[in-house]
C-alpha cells in the first residue's frame, strides 16, 4: 500500500515520488503495489480537469511511469483518461513497462464536497483483470474510492466484482479525513468481506489540499475480515504484507485505538504544514489575545511549521484585561514563538476621531467594538503583507454559525485552522495539548475564565456555549430540524433564535478565508445555502 502526499498539479514532482516508491517495493520484492486515487495529479484537480494541457501532461507522465514498473511487480496507479471527449477518473495496472489494462470510476460522488459528476464520466463496465506475477495467476479486482461506497446505488462494484471471481479487490481512495473515518472504512470494508469473502484493499492518500486533509490510514483486510495491513495515520508510508491469494488468508496485526483529540490535532497540523509548505510560504502571523481560540491555533502552527516560523501579535486595547496579556506572554513562552506587541489604543483614538463629526449623537455600540477588531486584523495583514508571511484567522465553528466574527477583522486571514471545531471541541483540544506536553502549556487560566472578545467594559460572550455549542452542531452538521430539536428537549425561542443567526450570517461566512474540514459538514465548498434566504423553518 502505497500511502503517497501528492501536491496538486505537481505532476513532474508527484512522479518522482511514484518512482521512488516503485524503486522501494523492487528493493522489497513487493509483488502488488496500489497507490491512492489520482495520484499522478494529486485530488480534487477540480476545474483544472477543464484544461486539456493538464490532462495531456498527466497522461504523458502515465507513460514515464511504465518504465519504472519490470516484469516482477504489478502496480496500480491513479490517473485521468481522456476517451473520444470523455474525461475518467481511472486506474491504469502495469506490468513489465506496459498497460495490462485500465479501470474507471463508476460511482461519481456528487455531494458535500464531491462534485465529480461535473467533470467525470462513469465507467459503463467493471470486470477483474486477469494477471500475473512470480508464477502466481489470478483475477484483480480495481474500484476506486466511491465505489465502495454504494449503500445508495443500484450498482455493487463491490460485489459485481467478487461475483465475477476476483481473488483480490483493491480500491484506490481519496477519501477526507473525519475523527472516526479510519474505523468507518474499516466496517464499510468488513460488511462487504461478510457477503464476498474476499480480501480488500483500500489505498487513501494523506495531506492537506485547500480545505480538505487525507490522513492515510490505508487498510488491508483479508477474507476473514481480520485487519492484515494498515498504512497508519498521517504518514506517508509503504506499507508491505503477506497475503496468500488461493486462501484469501493473511497474519492479522492490531489496529491502535483512535483518540478524537488526538487524530484532530494531528489533522490540523498536517493541513497547515501542507498548505503553508504546497504554497510556499513560510510563516504563519496569529492574532493572540490571551483566549482559548488563538491560543490553540498558536500550538497548532508551532508543532506544524516549528516555533521559529510562528509570529505571534498581541494587539492590547483599552478593555483589554491585564490577566490576557499575562496568559498571551505565558503561552509564547512555553512555545518559544515570536511575539511582537503593537497596542492599538492610539489608532482606535484617531479612527474615532475622525468619524466623530459623521457618528455624533449616538452611542457607543458594536460599530465601535468592530472597529478595533479591524484595526487587528489590518496590523496582522500589514505584516503578513510586508514579509510575504500567512495570516492564520482564529475563529471557531460555533462563532462563524452565529455571525459572531468581524468581517475584515478577526476574519481576515489566508487560512481558517479551527473554523470546523465547535467551541467546546476547541476546549477539548486545547487539554488535549496540555496532556500530551505533560505540562500547562496553555495556561490553565484561559481555560477557566469566561470568553470574551474584550470590546467593551465588562464584555463577554453572549452564549451559554454548554447548550449552544451542541445546538449548533446538530443544526450544521446533523441537519436536525427544529421539531426534532424540540423533541430532544432544546427550548423553541433558543432554536428560532440560533436559526435565525446562521440564517443572517451567511454572507460572512462565504467572505471567510477556507478553512480546514474535520467534520461530516464544514462551513466551505460543502456548504451551499443562499444568502438571500427567507425561508424560515
Amino acid at each position: 500500500m502505497a500511502q503517497l502526499n501528492p501536491v496538486l498539479g505537481d505532476i513532474k514532482g508527484n512522479v518522482r515520488k511514484i518512482a521512488d516508491i516503485i524503486k522501494q517495493a523492487i528493493d522489497e520484492k513487493i509483488e502488488l503495489l496500489v497507490f491512492p486515487e489520482l495520484t499522478i495529479t494529486g485530488y480534487s484537480p477540480q476545474d483544472l480537469l477543464f484544461n486539456s494541457r493538464f490532462i495531456d501532461k498527466n497522461l504523458q507522465a502515465l507513460n514515464e511511469i511504465l518504465g519504472f514498473v519490470p516484469e516482477g511487480l504489478i502496480a496500480v496507479v491513479g490517473f485521468i483518461d481522456r476517451i473520444s471527449d470523455n474525461v475518467y477518473n481511472g486506474a491504469a495496472v502495469i506490468q513489465n513497462g506496459k498497460i495490462i489494462d485500465k479501470r474507471f470510476k463508476t460511482l461519481l460522488p456528487n455531494y458535500d464536497v464531491f462534485d465529480e459528476k461535473r467533470y467525470f464520466t462513469s465507467a459503463a463496465v467493471n470486470h477483474p483483470i486477469p494477471v500475473s506475477v512470480n508464477g502466481k495467476e489470478f483475477l484483480l479486482g480495481v474500484e476506486i474510492c466511491e465505489d465502495l461506497w454504494d449503500a445508495n446505488s443500484d450498482v455493487k462494484i463491490t460485489e459485481e466484482l467478487a461475483k465475477q471471481g476476483a481473488n483480490l479487490i483493491v480500491n484506490l481512495s481519496a477519501s477526507p479525513f473525519e475523527h472516526n473515518k479510519r474505523d468507518v472504512r474499516r466496517q464499510q470494508i468488513f460488511d462487504k468481506i461478510k457477503k464476498i469473502k474476499t480480501p480488500l484493499i483500500l489505498v487513501n492518500q494523506i495531506g492537506g489540499q485547500d480545505e480538505f486533509v487525507f490522513d492515510g490510514d490505508s487498510l488491508a483486510l483479508d477474507s476473514s475480515g481480520s485487519v492484515i495491513g494498515w498504512g497508519r495515520e498521517f504518514v506517508e508510508s509503504l506499507t508491505s504484507f503477506d497475503l496468500d491469494i488461493k486462501s484469501g488468508r493473511g497474519s492479522p496485526v492490531e489496529l491502535p485505538s483512535i483518540r478524537k483529540e488526538a487524530s484532530i490535532f494531528q489533522a490540523l497540523a498536517l493541513g497547515v504544514r501542507d498548505y503553508f509548505r504546497k504554497t510556499d510560504c513560510n510563516v504563519a502571523v496569529i492574532g493572540l489575545s490571551g483566549g482559548i481560540d488563538s491560543a490553540l491555533i498558536a500550538c497548532i502552527a508551532a508543532v506544524a511549521l516549528g516555533a521559529e516560523n510562528v509570529t505571534c501579535v498581541a494587539m492590547p486595547g483599552q478593555y483589554t484585561a491585564d490577566m490576557s496579556n499575562l496568559d498571551a506572554k505565558l503561552l509564547v513562552k512555553n512555545l518559544g514563538v515570536k511575539c511582537l506587541e503593537v497596542p492599538i489604543n492610539r489608532i482606535a483614538e484617531t479612527y474615532n476621531a475622525e468619524l466623530k463629526d459623521i457618528f455624533k449623537d449616538t452611542q457607543f455600540d458594536i460599530t465601535e467594538e468592530n472597529i478595533q477588531s479591524r484595526i487587528r486584523g489590518n496590523i496582522l495583514m500589514a505584516i503578513a503583507n510586508k514579509f510575504g508571511y500567512y495570516v492564520l484567522s482564529t475563529g471557531n465553528k460555533t462563532e462563524l454559525a452565529l455571525g459572531y466574527c468581524t468581517m475584515y477583522g478577526d476574519m481576515a486571514g489566508a487560512l481558517a485552522v479551527i473554523s470546523d471545531l465547535s467551541k467546546l471541541e476547541v476546549y477539548a483540544v486545547a487539554r488535549y495539548v496540555n496532556e500530551k506536553n505533560g505540562k500547562q502549556i496553555i495556561p490553565e487560566r484561559i481555560f477557566q475564565r469566561l470568553p470574551s472578545a474584550e470590546l467593551a467594559e465588562d464584555q463577554f460572550d453572549p452564549f451559554d456555549y454548554e447548550i449552544v455549542s451542541p445546538l449548533v452542531d446538530l443544526i450544521v452538521n446533523d441537519q436536525k430540524s427544529s421539531d426534532e430539536l424540540i423533541k430532544m428537549g432544546y427550548d423553541r425561542n433558543l432554536i428560532k433564535d440560533i436559526l435565525n443567526k446562521i440564517r443572517l450570517s451567511e454572507y460572512k461566512r462565504r467572505q471567510a478565508a477556507p478553512g480546514l474540514k474535520v467534520t461530516g459538514k464544514a462551513f466551505g465548498v460543502g456548504r451551499r445555502f443562499p444568502i438571500i434566504n427567507h425561508y424560515r423553518e
